[in-house]
C-alpha cells in the first residue's frame, strides 16, 4: 500500500528513453477496474490503482506485482487524497499517459422517499465529482509530457445516461451528466494534445451488475469489456459504447419519442434500492 506524497523537488514529469507506458485507475479494486489494471499489466504498463478497499488493492498488488503497480486506497470525493496520490505516481513513475475514471457506484432511486436523498446526493458526488476530481490533479503533468506518446483522460459513463430508466433516477442523471462533462472536457483538452475518451458501458459482470433483477443483453464479462476499453481508448475515440450492439440499442431508445418510450419502460423492472453500489 503507498500513500500519497509530496512530489520532490525537480521529479521528473516525462519518462526515460525506453520505460513503460503509465495509466492510473480508479474504483480499481473489483469488476471492470480490476479487469483494467489486470488488462494494462499484460500489456506491460506501470499501474496505479485507486479504490476505497484497501485490503483488496493490498491483495491485488500482491497478486500482481509490486513493481509495476502503487496503490491507493481512497475515496474519490477526497480532492485532497486524489491530489497527494496523484503527486505521488508522478514522482514514481512520471506523469501517467493515461487517467481512467472508473469509479462509480449505483443504486435504486426514488424521488418520493426522502431517505434516498443521501443515496441520491452520494451516486452524485462519486459518479460526477469524483470524475473531475480524478483529472484534475493529473491534467498538469500530462500537458507537460513530450515524449510522443498518446495521452488520454478516459471517462467511464454508461448507457443508463443516454435515457433516463425508472427507478434510477440517481444513476441515469449522474451518467448523463458525466457524459455531457466529458464532452466540454474534449473540447477544452483538444489543444493541448490530451483527449478525452467518453466510453458508455452496457451491461458488464461486475458486482454493480450482479443484483440487477432484470435481464441483461449483450452482458459482457469484465476481461473481455476492459479489453475491448482499451483498445477504444488506444484509437483515441471521444466516444464509444461497449459492446456495440448497446450503441445500437441506445440510439434507437433516443430516437424514440417520449410517449413510445414511456409506454416501453414506464413499468420496466427496477435496481433495488439501499445503500450505493
Amino acid at each position: 500500500m503507498v500513500s500519497g506524497l509530496p512530489v520532490p523537488a525537480g521529479a521528473p514529469t516525462q519518462p526515460s528513453p525506453g520505460l513503460p507506458r503509465r495509466v492510473f485507475i480508479t474504483g480499481a479494486s473489483s469488476g471492470l477496474g480490476e479487469a483494467l489494471a489486470r488488462q494494462y499489466l499484460a500489456l506491460g504498463w506501470q499501474v496505479g490503482l485507486a479504490a476505497r478497499r484497501a485490503a483488496r488493492l493490498d491483495a491485488l498488488a500482491a497478486e500482481l506485482g509490486a513493481g509495476v503497480l502503487a496503490t491507493y486506497p481512497l475515496d474519490v470525493t477526497d480532492s485532497a487524497a486524489l491530489a497527494a496520490a496523484a503527486a505521488d505516481f508522478c514522482a514514481r513513475f512520471g506523469a501517467p499517459h493515461v487517467v481512467i475514471a472508473n469509479a462509480g457506484i449505483s443504486v435504486g432511486t426514488l424521488t418520493e422517499e426522502s431517505e434516498d436523498l443521501s443515496a441520491f446526493r452520494r451516486v452524485m458526488e462519486v459518479n460526477v465529482f469524483g470524475m473531475a476530481a480524478t483529472f484534475a490533479p493529473f491534467l498538469p503533468a500530462m500537458k507537460g509530457l513530450r515524449d510522443g506518446v498518446p495521452r488520454r483522460v478516459v471517462g467511464i459513463a454508461s448507457v443508463a445516461g443516454i435515457r433516463g430508466l425508472p427507478g434510477a433516477e440517481a444513476y441515469s442523471a449522474s451518467k448523463a451528466a458525466a457524459i455531457a462533462y466529458l464532452e466540454s472536457l474534449r473540447l477544452e483538452l483538444a489543444p493541448s494534445g490530451i483527449r478525452a475518451v467518453t466510453i458508455c458501458p452496457g451491461y458488464v459482470e461486475t458486482p454493480m451488475t450482479a443484483v440487477n433483477p432484470y435481464p441483461m443483453p449483450f452482458l459482457l464479462p469484465a476481461a473481455e469489456a476492459a479489453r475491448r476499453m482499451a483498445r477504444v481508448i488506444e484509437a483515441g475515440a471521444s466516444y464509444a459504447v461497449v459492446p456495440w450492439q448497446m450503441g445500437v440499442v441506445a440510439k434507437l431508445l433516443r430516437l424514440l419519442p417520449n410517449p413510445v418510450y414511456d409506454r416501453l419502460f414506464g413499468h420496466a423492472p427496477r435496481k433495488p434500492r439501499g445503500l450505493p453500489l
